[in-house]
């Protein structure tokens, strides 16, 4: 690949950008003839320099041994301290990166799939966006920290410091109430089975909240190795979980491959039960009556691949944005099954993917309906 084929990865990432926002914002037509306009006339080498040097994000390309191909002003001023010592980068290792970043370099090219993170500098944590390219290029967008990510995580923070809190008076809460209704009568007994089934639900909310803090503290890590198993043991656990929800609505579970084809994966039993009962449960949500849902498992490289399809009315352009964001419940119209859920159960996928290695990611099917995809490391 040559300086000019990686200018233009680079800058193709960067259009690529402003079609997706041109389609959002209802301008579609726009977005296809700029398509063809770049695609038809080949961007000179000088212009597609310019336009990455001024641009107001750091861009880093690096081939596939890691050597830093093109480095803007942005990117220098954000990864290095003096700028004397821009000249002398050549290869990423000139950089210190952290081993975060290291893993989601990986992570890209093993499933050629963008991937988000953080790289720490010193005492600066920058945000990451890492981009595939042919032949293990990447190119990697870098911006700083602003106010309102710093205002988000200190949300976070605090919403995690209540939940912990919260969780003693709720048990407190819940024992008094199991003692009332041993004695209440009439309407008090109705009284008291609603105060019930409330607690129940604040005593769940604050359990996924509980365990996102802990996820969001938990890396992949190399060097601690998981446990091996075949998905397939742990599906039919957490459906039988399930089931009694299913079984009313005639909403049947299909599995595939059978058993009969050795499926392995590196993971966590307990989080892949957990981020597998989330992904079934939604797609109960979703179901329509006397329907099936669908769970396939593949291998794709080192990857194990688990796909849950409901045949549901499948996923708008805002829950494709926003799913796997936390207390985001998507139009409650799209919805066929209860939904008392506390909005927190993909946003928890998606940490126990990443504490695994791995990723999750969510597209309507050609056939109607939506799919999430778990990607985990394979044994």
């Amino acid at each position: 690949m040559t300086a000019q084929t990686a200018l233009q990865l680079a800058l193709g990432f960067a259009l690529g950008g402003l079609i997706v926002g041109l389609w959002h914002g209802g301008k579609r037509k726009q977005a296809v003839v700029l398509t063809r306009l770049r695609r038809r006339q080949p961007i000179p080498e000088l212009q597609l320099r310019e336009w990455i040097s001024s641009a107001p994000q750091g861009w880093l390309v690096l081939d596939g041994a890691n050597r830093i191909e093109i480095i803007n002003h942005r990117a220098e001023s954000l990864l290095v301290r003096e700028s004397s010592l821009a000249p002398q980068l050549h290869h990423l290792n000139d950089l210190e990166p952290s081993a975060e970043l290291l893993h989601l370099l990986e992570l890209c090219r093993n499933t050629g799939l963008a991937q988000r993170g953080e790289w720490s500098i010193g005492r600066a944590d920058l945000s990451v966006r890492v981009m595939p390219g042919e032949r293990g290029w990447l190119a990697l967008q870098i911006e700083g920290s602003n106010p309102l990510k710093l205002q988000l995580q200190q949300q976070e923070q605090w919403v995690s410091d209540v939940a912990h809190e919260l969780k003693t008076p709720i048990t407190a809460l819940r024992l008094v109430s199991e003692s009332l209704s041993l004695k209440a009568e009439g309407r008090q007994a109705v009284l008291v089975e609603r105060l019930e089934k409330e607690l129940a639900r604040l005593q769940k909310l604050v359990g996924d909240l509980l365990d996102l803090s802990r996820l969001d503290n938990t890396l992949a890590s190399p060097s601690r190795r998981p446990a091996t198993l075949d998905p397939r043991d742990v599906i039919d656990q957490t459906w039988s979980t399930l089931q009694e929800l299913a079984l009313p609505r005639g909403i049947q579970l299909r599995v595939e491959p059978k058993n009969d084809q050795a499926r392995q994966v590196c993971v966590e039993p307990a989080r892949l039960h957990q981020a597998l009962f989330n992904l079934i449960e939604n797609a109960l949500r979703f179901s329509p009556d006397g329907s099936s849902i669908e769970l396939t498992i593949e291998e794709r490289n080192r990857w194990c691949l688990i796909a849950v399809r409901d045949h549901g009315p499948g996923l708008s352009e805002t829950d494709l944005d926003r799913m796997f964001e936390r207390f985001y419940r998507g139009d409650p119209s799209r919805a066929r099954g209860p939904r008392n859920g506390s909005g927190l159960g993909l946003a928890i996928v998606r940490q126990i993917a990443l504490s695994q290695g791995g990723l999750v990611r969510a597209r309507n099917h050609p056939e109607g309906g939506a799919v999430l995809e778990l990607f985990l490391p394979r044994a």
